[in-house]
């Protein structure tokens, strides 16, 4: 089937082009700009503007909320903890129902370190609400469980995460201060040193996960390619933003998250109809709700470290980390609808709304290696969302979706 989307803005992942025609044959985009095809179906997008499908950076995911990322108009999560490894997603692959996704599978920490303090004692995963009794849906192996405490066991794990189908490899630097669990078993420098040195032999991408400012600073050491956290202990300081810089590594800040963190809800979010219907009750619950583990936290500093990173050239991608279920004290974030928040954060602290899209669209397809997404460009998958207004000047415009396509199949905006 042959679609063309006529009389469009076209944000094609860089900038705002000429052309005002797309045309999408099958699962790829075949034109832009010229006159539609004579078969083609038109759509007349007058008053509203074509992006690329939005890339969340920052995600732990199932077959439920990969349905739900997509009805936002988010067409790929990267998992950074999870189970949709290259081995464990082969039923997600071609389904058009729901978000395309990359995965770490879990990372690299120690026995008893991150992320276990943030389980409570008394709970029991079992299936969440709309999920199948194997919570997310997949009929794969189990990601390998990758507990070190020596060089030799973090170098050692690495080309198992490879081998069982990890797209990239993440670390956890966390002694817990953030989480209020101070003492929280962590990788030391010369553990973190070995895993990233084996995974950059390997040829892998790899990602910290880093709240505060000293384990940036090891991550930096290390020799890490990306941050996927931004440090919330503290304000940046104009050497450690030059370290990052200097580095060329990357930063996906989840600002939603730290926010969470310090007990700011997305209650505002909650209450807009655009978020509203497309979230069942629980999830708009979520929202209501936060972390609220380190409330001593100052979001303008999280804010100002964005903007400072942003102006020495480190390069931001937009990310939620959100959670594979809505669990309660997992609060104050949702797939898809904290995307669009995010890109609302990036906007306050700094970047204009071009940048914002930018770090959801071409800037994370270009880093994580998804060369066929993240741009409106001739043979690439048919990925774009088509929301009423202009995002490129008024951010908070993304939330007005009109249509979301996942490789050319249009898909159902509210909830069943």
């Amino acid at each position: 089937m042959v679609t063309a989307i006529t009389n469009a803005r076209i944000f094609d992942g860089e900038q705002v082009i000429e052309a005002t025609t797309v045309v999408i044959d099958g699962t790829r985009i075949a034109a832009v700009g010229g006159e539609p095809p004579l078969a083609a179906e038109v759509i007349d997008a007058a008053g509203a503007t074509l992006l690329p499908g939005l890339i969340d950076a920052h995600t732990h995911s199932s077959d439920g909320t990969l349905a739900l990322a997509l009805r936002f108009g988010v067409t790929t999560e990267l998992e950074m903890q999870g189970m949709n490894t290259r081995f464990s997603r082969s039923h997600i692959t071609d389904d058009d129902t729901l978000a395309d996704v990359r995965s770490a599978g879990f990372g690299v920490t120690p026995p008893g370190g991150h992320p276990s303090e943030l389980i409570p004692d008394d709970f029991e995963f079992g299936p969440g609400p709309g999920e199948d009794d194997h919570n997310d849906g997949h009929d794969g192996p189990m990601p390998l469980m990758p507990f070190a405490s020596t060089p030799e066991e973090a170098a050692r794990f690495v080309p198992q995460l490879v081998e069982a189908g990890s797209d990239y490899i993440k670390f956890m630097v966390d002694d817990g201060s953030v989480e209020g669990h101070p003492g929280l078993p962590m990788l030391d420098q010369a553990t973190l040193d070995a895993g990233v040195a084996e995974a950059r032999r390997l040829g892998m991408l790899t990602i910290a996960h880093t709240l505060t400012a000293d384990a940036t600073r090891m991550a930096i050491d290390a020799g890490i390619h990306g941050l996927a956290h931004l440090f919330m202990d503290r304000p940046h300081t104009g050497d450690l933003v030059e370290r990052i810089a200097a580095a060329g590594v990357f930063v996906v800040p989840c600002v939603v998250l730290n926010a969470s963190m310090m007990g700011i809800t997305a209650s505002i979010l909650a209450d807009d109809p655009r978020v509203s219907g497309r979230l069942d009750d629980d999830w708009t619950g979520l929202l209501r709700g936060s972390y609220d583990r380190y409330p001593q936290g100052e979001l303008e500093y999280v804010l100002d470290s964005v903007k400072a990173l942003h102006d020495a050239g480190v390069e931001i991608l937009a990310g939620t980390d959100a959670a594979p279920f809505p669990l309660p004290f997992m609060a104050g974030v949702a797939h898809g609808a904290s995307l669009h928040h995010e890109l609302q954060y990036l906007v306050r602290a700094g970047l204009t709304p071009v940048e914002a899209l930018r770090a959801a669209t071409s800037t994370p397809a270009r880093l994580f290696g998804l060369d066929d997404r993240g741009r409106i460009a001739v043979g690439l998958r048919a990925d774009m969302l088509l929301v009423d207004g202009d995002p490129t000047t008024r951010i908070d415009d993304t939330l007005n979706l009109r249509t979301v396509w996942r490789r050319g199949t249009p898909t159902h905006l509210t909830v069943s």
